[in-house]
């Protein structure tokens, strides 16, 4: 299985390093090229307004829709899944994203930069430990399409519960970076719950 990590902006060696410790050989993205040989993409955190303006720029961003569109395997960590969402609030004018997720997600939601924070939360794959999850500048999902599964929630600053992580078909998103805490479980649900049967199943090229 070919997985890729979209290479524009953000913590890209992170989540290769997450997927090498996962038994995984990933590649860098930048062109099209590269993009057309992978089986599942990572879009990693950031700025996602910069990744959405370089994917453009190098002309990945319809690319990427199409491929989604057909069925690729994609995780977006904090600002992917911004970019993976179908609707988003707080938007600077003009935001694009590659879409696919039926859910509406709040940029920034738990504040800004110092309000930073780490938590250990529930995670929907089916293990009884709590995953330790970082938040930085972090998003959260204010709404829900009727398929989409919520993973993890937390509570936010409103006192509200919010989702963090949900998945929608072969579509995964969290708000926070599992990348950057050396725990490998969210990486190897998105591989083995999401990514390898997608493969298996075949045609999503």
């Amino acid at each position: 299985m070919k997985v890729g990590v979209l290479a524009l902006q953000g913590d890209v060696r992170e989540h290769v390093s997450s997927l090498i410790a996962c038994g995984v050989n990933p590649s860098a993205i930048r062109r099209i090229e590269e993009l057309e040989a992978i089986d599942a993409l990572i879009i990693p955190g950031g700025e996602s307004t910069t990744i959405a303006q370089l994917a453009e720029h190098y002309e990945l961003l319809l690319p990427i829709r199409a491929r989604i569109n057909k069925g690729m395997p994609v995780y977006g960590s904090c600002a992917g899944m911004i970019l993976l969402a179908d609707r988003v609030l707080d938007a600077v004018d003009g935001q694009k994203t590659f879409g696919g997720l039926d859910i509406t997600v709040r940029r920034n939601a738990f504040g800004r930069q110092v309000d930073s924070f780490e938590s250990d939360i529930e995670f929907g794959d089916g293990g009884s430990e709590k995953v330790h999850a970082v938040f930085i500048r972090a998003p959260w999902v204010e709404e829900i399409g009727k398929d989409i599964k919520i993973l993890a929630s937390v509570i936010g600053p409103d006192a509200k519960s919010h989702p963090v992580a949900v998945r929608g078909g072969n579509l995964f998103a969290t708000s926070f970076h599992p990348e950057l805490t050396g725990d490998h479980r969210v990486h190897r649900y998105f591989i083995e719950e999401i990514a390898r049967p997608a493969l298996v199943r075949g045609g999503l090229r």
